[in-house]
């Protein structure tokens, strides 16, 4: 069975709409947890747009099921994620001017300074997770890192405009899944998935995890949380 992981930095987004106290995250996380949820995802930004270490702390007390922190290779942020010891981290590159995160890791560009920061984390207990695109050059330069976990970049499959840059998207996907399978990496998926798209992702017998945010948040505005959560899990059931 595929694991869900529901990330809740959008329901921290809009509580700082207002600067205000609510909605808060650790409530959504108890609601996905209840609902079928394998692990709870937030991402603690630099500029603290929407998770704060508050919230973090909130949550690593009060969950029960795997928490996964999303992280840059900041030093202040991996300070934190020391601290407050989240049963995974999975480090993205981030920049302050996007929206959203844009790309995976240049893992190969930053060998030294991830190595380092998973030699840290994992002697404090942590998983440590890459978030990278599905190029069979940076699941090389994930493996030399000795990241035991990555997570497999989507935009590009969840962006496609047309079914024959679906296609092609896909495929890159399920290559670099079985690529990464066969050195001994475990293999999770995420970002832009829906409600439809997710259901080809699965068909990927090597992906373990898929982490989705956005669409069961935004769903949850028709449905509330715990029904946007639930059929989720059925469709990847």
């Amino acid at each position: 069975m595929i694991h869900l992981g529901v990330n809740i930095d959008h329901v921290a987004t809009l509580r700082q709409a207002r600067l205000g106290i609510e909605p808060e995250p650790v409530k959504a996380a108890a609601i996905c947890q209840a609902s079928g949820a394998d692990s709870i995802v937030a991402h603690l930004r630099q500029d603290r747009r929407h998770i704060n270490e508050k919230d973090i702390e909130l949550i690593k007390k009060s969950v029960k099921i795997k928490f996964n922190l999303e992280m840059s290779l900041d030093s202040e942020i991996v300070g934190i994620a020391v601290k407050i010891k989240p049963d995974q981290v999975t480090i993205v590159p981030e920049r302050r001017q996007e929206l959203t995160t844009e790309g995976g890791l240049n893992v190969s560009g930053s060998l030294a300074k991830i190595r380092s920061a998973i030699g840290l984390l994992e002697n404090k207990g942590i998983d440590v997770s890459l978030f990278i695109d599905p190029d069979l050059k940076q699941i090389d330069a994930s493996f030399l890192s000795g990241a035991k976990m990555i997570e497999l970049h989507t935009g590009k499959y969840a962006n496609a405009k047309n079914n024959k840059e679906a296609d092609f998207y896909f495929k890159e996907l399920a290559v670099a899944a079985s690529y990464a399978s066969k050195k001994g990496i475990k293999v999770f998926a995420g970002h832009g998935l829906d409600y439809v798209n997710t259901q080809r992702i699965i068909k990927i017998k090597e992906i373990e995890e898929l982490n989705i945010g956005y669409a069961i948040v935004c769903r949850a505005l028709w449905v509330g949380l715990g029904n946007a959560v639930r059929e989720m899990r059925k469709i990847i059931g």
